[in-house]
């Protein structure tokens, strides 16, 4: 039988209900990103230059991410490729390919849908790149919607516990 899955891109959906507005802005920010999903998100412009954090994101920032319970040694590079301002976003993912988040209305909401593609095919990148960034990104995205519903901050905050 031909394995015929294809490890090199994954998709997620998630309903939210929350405005597609205030679901795409919780992207475009450091101030907005550290509400939900980092530790620390850090973007230079392309002339060098800090974003201030509650700045908007721009086309050919970098940037450097860190997470809640992980040491700094965990951390992730990259570059905004596409910003339209309004409902779509995609950005280089460190060595793990390409994400791109686009977000739409639906129905009392919005519904958000992240594609991670261009991932490297490799016997070791089957479980680093493809199924536990799925897994990372389907928890992330559950955070999001649980903070913008009223709900609690899933977060683990507690770096004693060593998730490295």
């Amino acid at each position: 039988m031909k394995d015929d899955f294809d490890w090199r891109q994954f998709t997620i959906k998630i309903p939210i209900s929350a405005s597609p507005d205030e679901v795409f802005h919780s992207w475009t920010s450091q101030e907005n990103l550290e509400k939900w999903f980092l530790r620390l998100a850090e973007f230079t412009c392309a002339d060098g230059t800090r974003r201030k954090k509650e700045a908007q994101i721009q086309v050919g920032d970098t940037y450097k991410w860190f997470w809640h319970g992980y040491p700094d040694s965990v951390v992730e590079h990259g570059k905004i490729k596409e910003n339209n301002e309004k409902d779509f976003l995609k950005f280089t993912f460190g060595e793990a390919g390409v994400v791109s988040v686009k977000v739409n209305p639906h129905e009392q909401g919005s519904m958000i849908e992240l594609k991670q593609e261009k991932i490297p095919h490799f016997d070791t990148t089957e479980i680093s790149y493809h199924v536990e960034c799925k897994s990372g990104w389907t928890f992330y995205l559950a955070n999001l919607k649980s903070i913008l519903q009223g709900g609690i901050d899933l977060r683990n905050r507690d770096m004693s516990l060593n998730l490295d």
